[in-house]
């Protein structure tokens, strides 16, 4: 979600240059603008500030914890008068002007937060009402206000409106509501791509297939945001011709069911980078199909996020770690013990540690369960080695190779 978006951003603000592959090797580049305390991350929030503190608010919740107030006070010091969210404000206390670059993508995922989070209705019905101000004539929205309406904004502000108990099908304007839009990206059964969203008409209105862009229509398309569950399994399997939200869904699932059948996951499509899977966009993706009730392409696919996505996460930060957590939610898999490593642990180090309550503390143990197995899997290691069995430790390091 992240990686994708924050390229969508980019495009939109004419700076795609400065943003690497979403599968690059190597460390983040030195921070452009100093990390602000409560934040999330190490790297320069310039263009994600918002997005990624609000998926790791989300993945917070969703584990049962209650997220630190430093976290949540910078999130909400973001706001401006308006209702709406930037990308990143360095200076949250000089107030938002002409010049701020505010739009719906951090908006609609600071929505998801605030409202996850509880307390914050004041602040949520501002964003939202903000939202369904700059919704364009067609029933969507674009990144930016007034720009031209995609796939991906648009379902990110349906996941809002859905997230907060507003029936997205009844926000319209000029009678058009958000599935609309997302009707008007479906591509036929019988053509190139049939069953796919594009984000968008190129300039001669044609569709693309875009699995990014599907993965996230499907969610809109069921009216879902950035936490879903298992769903109920499609009457049809393939492409069939209808109307309606839930076969754009269906259609939209069967495409990308068939895009990880033979190796569970997507390739990226990041201008510049190379052959090789797109780990946030198929994360994406096992939400979508699990929403949809393709369960077993789902865990397909969540298994090769398991088994190769860990140094992805490292090296990306918080909202992808999020996306991860939501993604083995999504498949009831426990984000504690993800290919021996916890994603809840690596989550939480990068900022301000959130709190368990009561009944919400077993959640969260249960959540992050994978690492205390790892503490004793450790113990187990330490009692062979002094007993003079190393057989046991080189074969775990032929293993992790």
């Amino acid at each position: 979600m992240n990686v994708r978006r924050n390229a969508a951003a980019l495009a939109a603000i004419g700076v795609l240059a400065a943003a690497a592959p979403a599968t690059a090797a190597g460390p983040s580049p030195s921070p452009k603008a100093a990390v602000p305390s409560g934040l999330y991350g190490t790297s320069d929030p310039t263009y994600d500030g918002v997005w990624r503190q609000s998926l790791t608010l989300v993945a917070q919740r969703t584990l049962g914890y209650h997220p630190a107030t430093a976290a949540v006070d910078w999130l909400t010091g973001q706001q401006c008068a308006d209702g709406s969210f930037a990308a990143f404000r360095a200076t949250p206390a000089k107030a938002c002007d002409a010049k701020t670059v505010v739009d719906t993508n951090s908006t609609a995922a600071a929505v998801q937060a605030l409202h996850a989070t509880g307390g914050h209705d004041a602040a949520v019905t501002k964003a939202v009402d903000w939202l369904k101000s700059v919704q364009n004539k067609d029933g969507g929205w674009g990144y930016n206000p007034g720009g031209p309406s995609d796939a991906n904004s648009t379902s990110v502000v349906v996941g809002a409106l859905a997230a907060t108990g507003a029936d997205p099908a009844s926000v319209r304007t000029s009678g058009k509501s958000p599935y609309d839009a997302l009707a008007s990206w479906s591509i036929p059964c019988d053509q190139d791509g049939g069953g796919a969203l594009a984000y968008q008409p190129d300039k001669k209105g044609k569709l693309a297939a875009n699995a990014d862009a599907t993965a996230a229509g499907v969610l809109a398309a069921l009216g879902k945001g950035f936490v879903a569950e298992a769903g109920k399994a499609p009457a049809a399997h393939a492409c069939a011709e209808g109307d309606g939200p839930a076969r754009i869904a269906d259609n939209g699932g069967a495409y990308l069911a068939a895009a990880v059948a033979r190796t569970g996951h997507l390739l990226s499509v990041m201008p510049g980078a190379e052959n090789q899977p797109d780990y946030g966009n198929t994360a994406d993706t096992v939400v979508a199909l699990a929403a949809d009730g393709r369960t077993a392409p789902a865990k397909k696919a969540y298994a090769f996020l398991e088994q190769h996505a860990g140094p992805w996460a490292a090296q990306t930060g918080p909202a992808a770690y999020a996306q991860l957590i939501l993604a083995a939610h999504s498949v009831g898999a426990q984000p504690g013990d993800f290919g021996g490593t916890s994603l809840v642990t690596s989550l939480n180090a990068l900022g301000p540690a959130p709190k368990t309550h009561s009944a919400a503390a077993k959640k969260a143990k249960a959540s992050d369960g994978g690492s205390h197995a790892g503490v004793w899997w450790s113990v187990g290691i330490c009692l062979v080695a002094g007993i003079g069995i190393g057989f046991l430790l080189s074969t775990r390091k032929k293993r992790q190779s």
